[in-house]
């Protein structure tokens, strides 16, 4: 199994919620002054989305080059028809990401933006208020959405900005001699570099060259891990690998917590449910977090590994889309990490073994039928990769 490529020298810092990282985005955007990259599922023209918009055509009226992805399927074709009028307005450049499946079933889940070729943020939060559901704008949220990014500066840059800009360049005229290039320049090896203060690694996942790349993050962390593993995450229906993985670390001794999202599909909540029995008689622990819509896609191993990025442990995420994640390596923003998730074990509710048993049989009927039903398409959407 291949190691992450971490390089040094990197400043990175915890976004939380989308108060922290709205204010933060629109502030860096503000302030650039030359190059903005911006790669997103969702682009709301809500409240929040809207003045991510005009952010966006401020920098492009002073005579920043603003370019701006969205994922066709995660805004709509609607929204996405609005959002290429409403840029061409500020002179900001617009493209969709595979509109009508016309590049297959893969969508791009990633949530980039790169500014000046000195900031990157990236996490798992959309363009889109986070008290409202993002897949219902008529539902109202309790509570802010559970979310996380990161800000980062340093020399992890270069490989951000590469990743998205040529993402910009897929989506438009290319010919297939520069495709390849652009393949080629993409498959370069990042060094590795033993400069302080963050070690980072930027990891994507997509269809050609790094299918499992997110996966195998996750694999190597669990198989290194001695202490405790938090994993939080608003989907769970990963492939055989990873819940092997899960098991495997709980019964050599490693307090490993799931900290699950509910309440938003019935489907997935079922197929997560199906999969509790046996975790639990391995001694992973399962809490659900009901408190408000959870999105965050992260986790933490031991005192010194932690994960920030899109990708859901489903089969969607983790077979078919495009994501991003990056992972560090520095206690500091660990223990931070750390901090935010045992807070979001404290205010969720803890699955006991005793309680899942009582269930009506005709609900753990229902949880296993629902596994067959997701399993068998996911298959076919994987091509036979999920299992």
């Amino acid at each position: 199994m291949r190691k992450l490529n971490f390089v040094g020298g990197n400043d990175v810092r915890l976004l939380h919620c989308g108060a922290e990282y709205f204010s933060t985005l629109i502030e860096d955007i503000d302030q650039s002054q030359q190059d903005i990259l911006l790669e997103t599922y969702i682009f709301s023209l809500d409240v929040t989305g809207l003045l991510v918009a005009e952010a966006l055509g401020r920098a492009a009226q002073r005579g920043v080059n603003v370019r701006v992805i969205a994922d066709w399927l995660g805004s709509g074709d609607h929204r996405s028809k609005l959002l290429l009028e409403t840029f061409a307005r500020s002179g900001v450049k617009f493209r969709r990401f595979n509109p009508w499946f016309r590049r297959g079933l893969a969508r791009t889940h990633r949530k980039i933006c790169v500014i000046d070729q000195k900031i990157a943020l990236v996490g798992g939060l959309n363009i889109i208020d986070d008290m409202i559901s993002d897949d219902d704008t008529r539902v109202p949220l309790a509570f802010p959405r559970w979310d996380f990014a990161v800000r980062l500066t340093g020399p992890l840059l270069n490989q951000i900005h590469l990743e998205v800009y040529a993402q910009w360049l897929r989506l438009g005229k290319l010919a297939l001699k520069s495709r390849l290039q652009l393949l080629l320049n993409l498959r370069e090896e990042v060094q590795p570099d033993v400069k302080e203060p963050s070690f980072a690694a930027f990891i994507v996942r997509d269809n050609l060259r790094h299918r499992a790349t997110i996966q195998r993050a996750y694999l190597q962390a669990l198989g290194l891990a001695r202490k405790k593993a938090i994993l939080a995450n608003p989907y769970f229906a990963p492939g055989r690998k990873l819940r092997r993985a899960l098991i495997s670390a709980a019964s050599r001794g490693v307090d490993v917590t799931l900290l699950i999202g509910v309440g938003q599909f019935q489907l997935q909540d079922a197929v997560a449910h199906s999969y509790y029995p046996k975790l639990m008689k391995h001694g992973v622990k399962i809490v659900e977090y009901r408190k408000t819509q959870l999105h965050a896609k992260v986790a933490v191993v031991d005192d010194e590994w932690a994960t920030v990025g899109s990708s859901n442990f489903d089969g969607l995420s983790l077979f078919v889309n495009q994501e991003a994640n990056v992972v560090i390596r520095d206690a500091g923003f660990t223990q931070e990490l750390t901090a935010h998730l045992e807070q979001g074990v404290a205010d969720g509710v803890l699955i006991a073994v005793e309680d899942y048993n009582n269930q009506p049989w005709y609900k753990r009927a229902w949880y296993g039928t629902a596994y067959i039903i997701y399993r068998s398409l996911m298959r076919i959407a994987t091509l036979g990769g999920y299992a």
